[in-house]
């Protein structure tokens, strides 16, 4: 897509999680991709036309890159054709389809000359693999909070695009309990907490993610970091560490699955 003009863009409902931008086919038809980038778990278009499409694919969302002439790879789109919502036409021939089952996912449209502004990523906090996260960071972003870690570490204003089964792995691999207080986190304990973040979203998208329902890649290759798994969605099974048993308790409407007896 980047370098390409979207030739047309097929737009076959009105709203997924929002509603889709105004005269959206219209804004975007011939438009060049000037460049892709990702922040966090949004992905951003920098248009030729001044605008920049940012997506989110929320639970189900996944696009699928189908390709003429024939050679070129082609991947079903993830399910029913009835939720294929988003369909852009590229120059060269390729179609990049949006197909999302729940609609959790959204598209809008920011004018490039404010983009710092746009309000869902502006406040975001570094990413895990950025210079910007450290344990010094930790230390400080901590300090004094007196929610539970785990909720602190899946607000995006602290850690941005950590998710919920990366967060529970994280903590297990750190040997720290997810209902231990933020503000006791600093010092030793972000020291050994800070590289399991690093780590576990490193070994995360070396292995393509985790193929928990419905993910895929644009491919259609499946990730498969969940058969490495230590504590999550092992609710019932001995701890790999210390032979205890793994727990599942709700925070904040979240499963969170640790070891009672050696996370701390």
């Amino acid at each position: 897509m980047e370098g390409r003009r979207i030739l047309r863009l097929e737009q076959r409902r009105a709203d997924l999680r929002f509603p889709l931008p105004d005269r959206f086919a219209e804004r975007v038809a011939n438009a060049r991709i000037d460049r892709l980038a990702r922040q966090a778990k949004f992905l951003t278009a920098h248009l030729s036309t001044d605008e920049v499409l940012v997506m989110h694919l929320g639970m189900t969302g996944r696009f699928t890159i189908s390709g003429e002439p024939p050679g070129a790879f082609h991947q079903a789109t993830g399910g029913t054709i009835a939720h294929d919502h988003v369909v852009f036409h590229m120059e060269g021939g390729e179609t990049v389809t949006y197909n999302d089952p729940r609609r959790f996912g959204f598209m809008e449209l920011w004018p490039a000359a404010t983009f710092e502004a746009y309000p869902r990523l502006k406040d975001l906090g570094p990413e895990p693999l950025s210079n910007g996260f450290s344990a010094a960071y930790l230390d400080t972003a901590l300090r004094g909070k007196a929610a539970p870690v785990k909720a602190a570490l899946l607000d995006q204003s602290i850690i941005a695009g950590l998710g919920n089964i990366y967060v529970c792995e994280a903590l297990y691999r750190a040997g720290i309990s997810p209902k231990r207080l933020s503000r006791s986190i600093p010092g030793l304990r972000a020291a050994r907490l800070a590289p399991a973040i690093s780590a576990i979203i490193a070994e995360a998208i070396a292995a393509g993610g985790s193929s928990i329902s419905d993910f895929a890649g644009t491919d259609g290759a499946l990730g498969y970091f969940q058969h490495r798994f230590d504590v999550y969605d092992r609710e019932g099974q001995p701890c790999k560490r210390c032979g205890g048993m793994v727990q599942r308790i709700v925070q904040s409407g979240r499963s969170t699955f640790y070891c009672q007896s050696c996370q701390r």
